[in-house]
């Protein structure tokens, strides 16, 4: 009996525990239920969170349960131990979140967010976390010391935000939080702390378990804290693009790192040498600093280094000793330091090594043929050091080489004759060396040339007929050298020769090719200090790109082709006879030249019917002009009473005179003042101006006045108005006229009245407004007029700036695209290949590497402008994770649409996920993966 009684009263102690930890559990659970909806209150975006709700988990329960909540993950006992609302486009402030609500909380990542504001204090009481991910949004403040407290956390990435670090010293000289008057505002200490930058708190080394810290891309100042040298379990450090400085401790080589990034900072000294002796390093970043000593030389003795740069130091002494057996290489980069050493013996084989770049340097010795057993290679940059030898014929077998550059040093000999084989080969620069022979007729076979650089050689014989096969060059430099002949006819062929064709500094005979002027991209041309004889081709003048040239120090005799061009006589000095109306030659007598080089005398009948016809034409022009101005006043005054839709507009491009409309262009904006400023660009500022007769046009003022007007300035402004001109579609902005006479330079184009789409996006109320219907019109107008530059025009015309900034709105939301500032007509069979142009995050990938233009650049940036529309803000970290990850059916079309209009019905749904998918379509990385945008337009069309 006393058994039993025994028993019944510890089976009634034993339920007493359950249920009050089973109360106590519950209570928990209800805490962090209500912790977690009152921050969802602070939020702007939470569409994504709708599963967030006050709802017990059962009916006949008062518990709230946030464990079937998204983002939201439990232990067995229902307490929270995971919030993960990675990539959810959030925008608000952690300052709302109880912290010490989660005292069971393992995981908290919020990566890729718009949360703003600082890292509260409070974090610091989530005592078990152990992954902590805040990158990729917009905090700011400083790192608060009770991070500390986390002493159980394993990763913590800060990255890519606006955090300063703890306050800098320098704020309180006097050794107090304040100054002498106690009047030091919290405003102004925030914003000393931001312009000063802040330090990485010693206190971080507390951190015992940490293996990851990462803290690039922020605003951190100071040295590295020698606590780091406690966390004995650190694998990864990341602190790039930062303001650091100092010296790196040496305790950091002592911890088993795998992966060190410093660059980009203003770090001094030498690199420890235990960095040097580390077995598992992976990745070695410590470019961009002002770093000086020796490289560690034991740098890849694990076996295992991948990524290796230092450029732009000045370090000094050998090539680490290691790298010559170091088979992991896949990218070096150690340019522009002072290093020494024998480029055939430092370097070994590496069959995963697709770029190296050891450029000025101080690299002595020859080039190893085992240059040629690197199968992967693309870039081989070893310009600007002391190599001699000759180029080994066996780098011919590194068949993926896309850019050779071994200019500025002291080879000799002859190029490889095979040098055809390189079929990648898109930049070959061999200037500055002692190169002799004749060039190898195989460089004809480099159909995906675009720069060929052999100037300041030796380089003798015929210049190869075969060069203009190169359908792809844009650059074309041989000058100085002692090459002889004449110019091959083929080089017309050349139609995509953009950048420079420089034949200048040789001993070529002959005549200037006729057809010449079929060259009509090209911007720079120097064929001086020859022995060219004859004219100079009438066809030179249709090369209207040209703002460069120089046929100065030839045998060159007759007139200069009329064209605005040539202005400078020095650009002609030195020849035979040449004549034209350029200060500094004499004018050309009126006579004909037969090819015979006989004269015939001058025809005086002529000459005097001739005059007599001009001075008529000049008497009926200022007649018309009088005439014109007169019914031009008379309109003024009936445009006032007459419908506006009905009159001619003076402003049409087929009608426009810049000195009849140039006048009212200033009286309209008060000689372009401020208040009426609507945008601007970077070639210009954009006005408002309304017109007497009541239309209004948006007017582009170009930055530089005509008279001091840069060529670049002049190019763009060129480039628009030709481009504009050319095209008539819907979805393009309509140039209504232009003038570059008088003081200023401006195109005047239709006013759009909703302003830039980028506008749209970034004010609340008009996202709103902008509903998805709308921006689905807005992105298959966008398409349907990239479709018509690059399928409809002859030739194709390519934007090369697609942008949220650059597509304007009309009243009624219709999409216009703008600015062809940076436009470009694409040449048949061309490459056209140019200078990096437009907005950065819309670049195709591509364009880092081959500088190679193409509707296919239209269409990376087509496919981040239409993300964006989804988004509501640009794409960047989704692109990130879409190019390194192969897998793209982990986002959804619903965790990436902008959360601020009301959500789609099927119908527009669908349209959407069109959308979607030909976005991530056009954002491949092949570009010949992507579409073209013809099929892209027919896809929405439908």
């Amino acid at each position: 009996m006393a058994n039993k009684e025994k028993y019944a009263s510890l089976s009634l102690f034993v339920t007493c525990l359950v249920l009050l930890s089973s109360r106590k559990a519950n209570s928990q659970s209800n805490r962090e239920a209500e912790a977690l909806l009152q921050w969802k209150q602070t939020l702007k975006d939470q569409s994504i969170l709708k599963s967030w709700i006050s709802t017990p988990a059962d009916t006949n329960s008062t518990i709230i349960s946030p464990c079937i909540w998204s983002g939201i993950a439990c232990n067995s006992a229902g307490q929270v131990t995971e919030i993960n609302l990675a990539f959810m486009h959030l925008e608000g402030t952690l300052l709302n979140l109880d912290f010490p609500s989660f005292p069971n909380l393992l995981h908290l990542d919020l990566k890729t967010n718009r949360f703003t504001g600082p890292i509260p204090t409070s974090i610091g009481t989530l005592s078990k976390l152990q992954f902590l991910d805040l990158s990729t949004n917009y905090f700011n403040g400083t790192i608060p010391l009770s991070l500390a407290n986390l002493t159980e956390v394993i990763e913590l990435d800060i990255s890519r935000n606006r955090i300063t670090g703890e306050l800098d010293p320098r704020l309180f000289p006097d050794g107090t939080n304040s100054t002498k008057n106690g009047l030091f505002s919290l405003r102004n200490l925030l914003m000393q702390a931001t312009s000063l930058g802040g330090r990485i708190p010693e206190e971080i080394g507390n951190l015992k378990y940490l293996k990851l810290l990462a803290l690039d891309d922020n605003y951190f100042t100071g040295p590295i804290p020698r606590s780091l040298g406690n966390l004995s379990a650190l694998s990864v450090l990341r602190v790039s693009n930062n303001q650091l400085s100092g010296t790196i401790p040496a305790s950091i080589g002592t911890l088993p790192l795998t992966d060190v990034r410093f660059l980009t900072n203003q770090f001094s000294g030498s690199i420890p040498e235990g960095i040097g002796n580390l077995s598992s390093l992976v990745v070695l970043h410590l470019a961009e600093n002002n770093f000086t000593g020796h490289l560690p030389q034991q740098v890849c003795q694990g076996g295992q280094l991948v990524n290796f740069s230092a450029a732009y130091n000045n370090f000094s002494g050998p090539i680490p000793v290691s790298l010559k057996n170091c088979p992991t290489l896949y990218r070096v980069r150690l340019e522009y330091n002072q290093l020494t050493g024998n480029v055939g013996n430092d370097f070994g084989v590496y069959p995963n090594l697709t770029y190296i770049d050891v450029s000025y340097n101080k690299l002595r010795g020859e080039l190893s043929p085992k240059w040629g057993q690197c199968q992967n290679l693309t870039v081989l940059h070893f310009a600007g050091n002391e190599i001699s030898g000759k180029i080994p014929d066996e780098i011919v077998q590194s068949k993926k080489l896309v850019q050779l550059d071994l200019s500025y040093n002291q080879i000799s000999g002859m190029i490889p004759a095979q040098i055809g084989n390189l079929s990648e080969l898109n930049s070959l620069i061999l200037n500055g060396n002692m190169l002799s022979g004749h060039l190898p007729e195989g460089i004809g076979e480099l159909a995906n040339l675009e720069t060929l650089d052999l100037s300041t050689n030796v380089l003798t014989g015929l210049i190869p007929y075969q060069i203009g096969y190169c359908s792809r060059l844009s650059l074309l430099s041989l000058g100085n050298n002692s090459l002889n002949g004449t110019i091959p006819s083929q080089i017309v062929s050349l139609l995509a020769l953009q950048e420079l064709l420089d034949l200048s500094y040789n001993s070529l005979t002959g005549e200037i090719p006729s057809q010449l002027g079929k060259l009509t991209g090209l911007e720079r041309l120097n064929l001086s200090h020859n022995d060219l004889t004859g004219s100079i081709p009438e066809s030179v003048s249709e090369m209207t790109s040209l703002v460069e040239i120089n046929l100065s120090y030839n045998k060159l005799e007759g007139p200069i082709p009329d064209s605005k061009i040539f202005n400078s006589s020095q650009d002609f000095s030195n020849n035979k006879d040449l004549c034209g109306q350029i200060q500094g030659l004499r004018p050309c007598r009126a006579t004909i030249t037969k090819k015979s080089g006989g004269k015939i005398k001058d025809n005086l009948v002529v000459i005097i019917v001739v005059s007599c016809l001009v001075n008529a034409l000049v008497i009926l022009g200022v007649i018309f002009g009088i005439f014109a101005f007169c019914r031009k006043q008379s309109s003024r005054n009936v445009a006032k009473d007459a419908v506006a839709s009905k009159k001619e507009n003076p402003l049409s491009v087929m009608f426009f005179d810049g000195k009849i409309v140039y006048e009212d262009i200033l009286e309209a904006t008060n000689n372009f003042d401020d208040k009426y400023r609507i945008g601007v660009g970077g070639s210009g500022v954009v006005y408002k101006a309304e017109m007497p007769g009541g239309e209004v046009f948006a007017v582009k003022k170009l930055n530089s006045p005509v008279q001091s007007m840069e060529i670049e300035d002049m190019k763009s402004f060129r480039n628009e108005v030709e481009a504009l001109t050319e095209i008539r579609h819907r979805n393009i902005v309509k140039l209504q006229g232009f003038c570059s006479q008088g003081k200023y330079a401006f195109l005047v184009c239709e006013f759009m009245e909703r302003g830039s789409l980028d506008q749209m996006l970034s004010n609340e109320e008009d996202a709103k407004e902008l509903d998805w219907e709308k921006r689905f019109q807005v992105v298959k107008g966008v398409a349907n007029a990239l479709s018509y530059m690059h399928h409809d025009c002859t030739p194709p015309i390519i934007h090369r700036d697609i942008s949220s900034k650059n597509i304007l709105l009309s009243s009624e939301l219709e999409a216009r695209v703008s600015d062809f500032g940076t436009a470009k007509f694409l040449k048949p069979d061309c490459s056209n290949r140019t200078e990096i142009v437009g907005t950065y995050g819309y670049l195709a990938p591509e364009l880092a590497y081959t500088m190679a233009v193409n509707e296919k650049c239209d269409v990376y940036s087509f496919g981040v402008l239409a993300l964006e529309v989804l988004m509501g803000a640009h794409p960047s970290e989704l692109i990130s994770h879409l190019h390194s990850s192969a897998d793209h059916q982990d986002i959804r079309l619903n965790d990436v649409l902008d959360p601020r209009p009301s959500p789609p019905y099927q119908k527009v749904n669908d349209k959407l996920a069109l959308v979607y998918n030909l976005s991530l379509v056009c954002l491949s990385s092949n570009p010949e993966s992507r579409p073209t945008m013809r099929s892209v337009s027919q896809f929405l069309e439908k």
